[in-house]
Protein backbone atom coordinates (compact mmCIF):
# COMPACT_ATOMS: atom_id res chain seq x y z
CA UNK A 1 0.00 0.00 0.00
CA UNK A 2 0.91 3.53 -0.99
CA UNK A 3 1.76 5.86 1.80
CA UNK A 4 0.50 8.42 0.57
CA UNK A 5 -2.84 8.12 -1.89
CA UNK A 6 -4.48 10.98 -3.53
CA UNK A 7 -7.57 10.21 -5.35
CA UNK A 8 -10.14 12.44 -7.17
CA UNK A 9 -8.90 15.60 -5.24
CA UNK A 10 -10.84 18.73 -5.79
CA UNK A 11 -10.95 22.40 -5.03
CA UNK A 12 -13.10 25.44 -6.02
CA UNK A 13 -12.96 28.57 -4.08
CA UNK A 14 -15.71 30.93 -3.97
CA UNK A 15 -15.04 34.36 -4.19
CA UNK A 16 -15.57 36.97 -1.25
CA UNK A 17 -19.15 38.45 -1.94
CA UNK A 18 -19.91 34.52 -4.22
CA UNK A 19 -20.20 36.13 -7.14
CA UNK A 20 -17.75 33.67 -9.24
CA UNK A 21 -16.08 30.32 -8.36
CA UNK A 22 -12.24 29.47 -9.22
CA UNK A 23 -11.81 26.22 -9.39
CA UNK A 24 -8.02 25.40 -7.82
CA UNK A 25 -8.02 21.23 -8.25
CA UNK A 26 -10.22 19.48 -11.06
CA UNK A 27 -9.08 15.92 -10.49
CA UNK A 28 -5.88 15.56 -8.93
CA UNK A 29 -4.97 11.49 -8.41
CA UNK A 30 -1.21 10.38 -7.65
CA UNK A 31 0.12 8.11 -5.18
CA UNK A 32 3.79 8.24 -3.03
CA UNK A 33 5.48 5.03 -1.74
CA UNK A 34 7.00 5.09 1.26
CA UNK A 35 10.76 5.94 0.87
CA UNK A 36 9.89 8.25 -2.67
CA UNK A 37 11.33 11.53 -3.33
CA UNK A 38 8.76 13.37 -5.41
CA UNK A 39 8.83 16.81 -7.46
CA UNK A 40 5.94 18.68 -8.01
CA UNK A 41 6.48 21.71 -10.71
CA UNK A 42 3.77 23.51 -12.75
CA UNK A 43 3.29 27.12 -13.85
CA UNK A 44 1.91 29.62 -11.21
CA UNK A 45 -2.20 29.26 -11.07
CA UNK A 46 -1.57 25.13 -11.75
CA UNK A 47 -2.49 24.19 -8.30
CA UNK A 48 0.69 23.67 -6.50
CA UNK A 49 0.23 25.67 -4.36
CA UNK A 50 -3.44 24.94 -2.86
CA UNK A 51 -2.49 20.55 -3.28
CA UNK A 52 0.39 21.70 -1.24
CA UNK A 53 -1.91 23.27 1.63
CA UNK A 54 -4.09 20.53 0.80
CA UNK A 55 -1.78 17.75 1.83
CA UNK A 56 -0.38 19.33 4.66
CA UNK A 57 -3.86 19.59 6.50
CA UNK A 58 -4.05 23.80 5.91
CA UNK A 59 -7.04 23.27 3.69
CA UNK A 60 -10.19 21.47 3.06
CA UNK A 61 -10.68 19.75 -0.42
CA UNK A 62 -14.07 20.25 -2.36
CA UNK A 63 -13.92 16.67 -3.31
CA UNK A 64 -11.73 13.60 -3.33
CA UNK A 65 -9.64 11.91 -0.60
CA UNK A 66 -6.25 12.48 0.67
CA UNK A 67 -5.04 8.86 2.77
CA UNK A 68 -2.18 9.26 4.70
CA UNK A 69 -0.93 5.75 6.20
CA UNK A 70 -4.52 5.02 5.30
CA UNK A 71 -6.12 7.43 6.66
CA UNK A 72 -8.34 10.07 5.07
CA UNK A 73 -6.60 13.22 6.58
CA UNK A 74 -9.26 15.50 4.99
CA UNK A 75 -12.04 13.63 7.79
CA UNK A 76 -9.93 14.61 10.70
CA UNK A 77 -11.85 17.29 13.05
CA UNK A 78 -10.32 20.52 13.38
CA UNK A 79 -9.51 19.72 17.01
CA UNK A 80 -6.67 16.98 16.05
CA UNK A 81 -5.73 18.43 13.43
CA UNK A 82 -2.79 20.65 14.75
CA UNK A 83 -1.54 17.25 16.70
CA UNK A 84 -1.84 15.28 13.56
CA UNK A 85 0.25 17.99 11.67
CA UNK A 86 3.44 18.06 14.38
CA UNK A 87 3.54 14.10 14.58
CA UNK A 88 3.22 13.00 10.71
CA UNK A 89 4.24 15.73 9.06
CA UNK A 90 7.37 17.94 8.65
CA UNK A 91 7.50 20.64 7.14
CA UNK A 92 10.54 23.04 5.09
CA UNK A 93 9.35 26.08 3.94
CA UNK A 94 11.21 28.96 1.66
CA UNK A 95 11.56 31.15 3.94
CA UNK A 96 12.68 29.00 7.23
CA UNK A 97 9.98 29.91 9.50
CA UNK A 98 11.86 30.06 12.80
CA UNK A 99 11.72 32.10 14.86
CA UNK A 100 14.19 34.57 15.95
CA UNK A 101 13.74 34.77 19.62
CA UNK A 102 14.27 31.20 19.75
CA UNK A 103 18.13 29.65 19.42
CA UNK A 104 18.28 27.30 16.86
CA UNK A 105 18.25 24.38 19.54
CA UNK A 106 15.02 25.39 20.49
CA UNK A 107 13.24 26.43 17.29
CA UNK A 108 14.54 22.84 16.52
CA UNK A 109 12.97 21.37 19.94
CA UNK A 110 9.86 23.45 19.69
CA UNK A 111 7.67 20.76 18.25
CA UNK A 112 8.88 17.69 20.31
CA UNK A 113 7.67 20.53 22.97
CA UNK A 114 4.53 20.60 21.84
CA UNK A 115 4.49 16.76 22.03
CA UNK A 116 5.09 17.02 25.66
CA UNK A 117 8.57 15.50 25.48
CA UNK A 118 11.46 15.38 28.22
CA UNK A 119 14.54 17.57 28.10
CA UNK A 120 16.67 14.20 28.06
CA UNK A 121 14.83 12.52 25.35
CA UNK A 122 15.14 16.05 22.78
CA UNK A 123 18.32 16.25 24.04
CA UNK A 124 19.08 12.59 22.88
CA UNK A 125 17.14 13.32 19.63
CA UNK A 126 19.32 16.50 18.59
CA UNK A 127 23.09 15.14 18.78
CA UNK A 128 22.97 12.77 15.92
CA UNK A 129 20.50 14.96 13.78
CA UNK A 130 22.64 17.82 14.11
CA UNK A 131 25.68 15.97 13.61
CA UNK A 132 24.41 14.75 10.20
CA UNK A 133 23.31 18.58 9.15
CA UNK A 134 26.78 20.11 9.83
CA UNK A 135 24.99 22.35 12.49
CA UNK A 136 26.53 21.02 15.84
CA UNK A 137 28.69 24.02 16.38
CA UNK A 138 25.81 26.30 15.71
CA UNK A 139 22.65 25.10 17.86
CA UNK A 140 23.46 28.13 20.40
CA UNK A 141 23.05 30.58 17.74
CA UNK A 142 20.15 32.79 16.62
CA UNK A 143 18.37 32.95 13.21
CA UNK A 144 19.70 36.86 12.68
CA UNK A 145 23.03 35.23 13.50
CA UNK A 146 23.53 32.43 10.61
CA UNK A 147 23.23 32.29 6.99
CA UNK A 148 20.16 31.55 4.70
CA UNK A 149 21.82 27.68 4.40
CA UNK A 150 22.33 26.83 7.96
CA UNK A 151 19.17 28.38 8.95
CA UNK A 152 17.33 25.78 6.16
CA UNK A 153 19.59 23.22 7.73
CA UNK A 154 18.11 24.44 10.83
CA UNK A 155 14.69 24.23 9.54
CA UNK A 156 15.55 20.69 8.14
CA UNK A 157 16.01 19.72 11.55
CA UNK A 158 13.38 20.80 13.11
CA UNK A 159 11.35 18.75 10.01
CA UNK A 160 12.86 15.62 10.88
CA UNK A 161 13.19 15.50 14.66
CA UNK A 162 9.97 13.90 15.07
CA UNK A 163 10.24 10.90 12.42
CA UNK A 164 7.63 12.49 10.22
CA UNK A 165 5.75 9.83 8.21
CA UNK A 166 6.86 12.51 5.41
CA UNK A 167 8.25 15.77 4.83
CA UNK A 168 6.45 18.34 2.56
CA UNK A 169 9.08 20.84 1.45
CA UNK A 170 8.12 24.14 -0.39
CA UNK A 171 10.43 25.91 -2.53
CA UNK A 172 12.58 24.99 -0.33
CA UNK A 173 15.94 26.38 -2.18
CA UNK A 174 13.71 29.63 -3.13
CA UNK A 175 16.08 31.72 -0.97
CA UNK A 176 19.70 30.34 -0.89
CA UNK A 177 22.05 30.90 -3.31
CA UNK A 178 23.53 28.42 -5.37
CA UNK A 179 26.19 26.84 -3.03
CA UNK A 180 23.61 26.75 -0.56
CA UNK A 181 20.91 25.08 -2.85
CA UNK A 182 23.17 22.30 -3.79
CA UNK A 183 24.31 21.28 -0.22
CA UNK A 184 21.00 21.64 0.92
CA UNK A 185 19.52 18.87 -2.14
CA UNK A 186 22.62 16.70 -1.72
CA UNK A 187 21.05 16.89 1.92
CA UNK A 188 17.63 15.75 1.10
CA UNK A 189 19.18 13.00 -1.25
CA UNK A 190 21.13 11.62 1.74
CA UNK A 191 17.62 11.90 4.09
CA UNK A 192 16.03 9.89 1.29
CA UNK A 193 18.49 7.27 0.92
CA UNK A 194 18.04 6.68 4.17
CA UNK A 195 14.55 6.07 4.14
CA UNK A 196 12.86 9.24 4.56
CA UNK A 197 9.92 10.06 2.16
CA UNK A 198 10.18 13.45 0.59
CA UNK A 199 7.60 15.77 -1.11
CA UNK A 200 8.37 18.64 -2.67
CA UNK A 201 6.76 21.87 -4.49
CA UNK A 202 9.51 23.64 -6.71
CA UNK A 203 9.73 26.58 -9.46
CA UNK A 204 13.56 24.83 -9.87
CA UNK A 205 14.50 22.52 -12.16
CA UNK A 206 17.43 21.85 -10.50
CA UNK A 207 15.75 21.20 -7.41
CA UNK A 208 13.12 18.63 -9.16
CA UNK A 209 16.12 16.95 -10.78
CA UNK A 210 17.20 15.53 -7.45
CA UNK A 211 13.87 13.53 -7.28
CA UNK A 212 13.28 10.30 -8.01
CA UNK A 213 9.73 11.13 -10.18
CA UNK A 214 8.62 14.43 -10.85
CA UNK A 215 5.01 15.66 -11.46
CA UNK A 216 3.82 18.15 -13.89
CA UNK A 217 0.73 20.09 -12.39
CA UNK A 218 -1.54 22.02 -15.48
CA UNK A 219 -5.04 23.43 -14.70
CA UNK A 220 -5.54 21.86 -11.66
CA UNK A 221 -4.80 18.41 -13.28
CA UNK A 222 -1.38 16.04 -13.16
CA UNK A 223 -0.60 16.61 -16.73
CA UNK A 224 2.63 14.15 -16.93
CA UNK A 225 5.34 12.93 -14.88
CA UNK A 226 8.57 11.72 -15.32
CA UNK A 227 10.93 9.07 -13.50
CA UNK A 228 14.24 9.24 -12.81
CA UNK A 229 15.13 5.71 -13.17
CA UNK A 230 19.08 5.76 -12.49
CA UNK A 231 19.81 8.76 -14.50
CA UNK A 232 22.45 11.41 -13.49
CA UNK A 233 21.39 14.98 -12.05
CA UNK A 234 21.85 16.52 -15.36
CA UNK A 235 20.39 13.95 -17.80
CA UNK A 236 17.09 14.55 -15.44
CA UNK A 237 17.63 18.18 -15.69
CA UNK A 238 17.73 18.13 -19.46
CA UNK A 239 14.57 15.75 -19.58
CA UNK A 240 12.50 18.36 -17.08
CA UNK A 241 13.44 21.43 -19.39
CA UNK A 242 12.57 19.97 -22.25
CA UNK A 243 8.78 18.95 -20.81
CA UNK A 244 8.45 22.13 -19.43
CA UNK A 245 9.11 23.39 -23.06
CA UNK A 246 7.26 21.28 -24.59
CA UNK A 247 4.18 21.93 -22.28
CA UNK A 248 4.41 25.22 -22.85
CA UNK A 249 4.19 24.80 -27.24
CA UNK A 250 1.89 22.26 -27.00
CA UNK A 251 4.29 19.95 -27.99
CA UNK A 252 4.61 15.64 -27.82
CA UNK A 253 5.89 14.97 -23.58
CA UNK A 254 8.58 12.13 -22.99
CA UNK A 255 7.04 9.56 -21.02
Amino acid sequence: MALLEVQGLKKIYTTRFGGSQVQALSSVSFNVAEGEYVAIMGESGSGKTTLLNILAALDKPTGGTVLLDGRDITKIKESALAAFRRDKLGFVFQDFNLLDTFSLQDNIFLPLVLQGRSYEEMAGRIGPLAKKLGISGLLGKYPYEVSGGEKQRAAVARALITNPRIVLADEPTGALDSRATEALLNLFGEINAEGQTILMVTHSVKAAAHAQRVLFLRDGEVYHQLYRAGQTVEQSFARISDTLTAMTRGGELDA
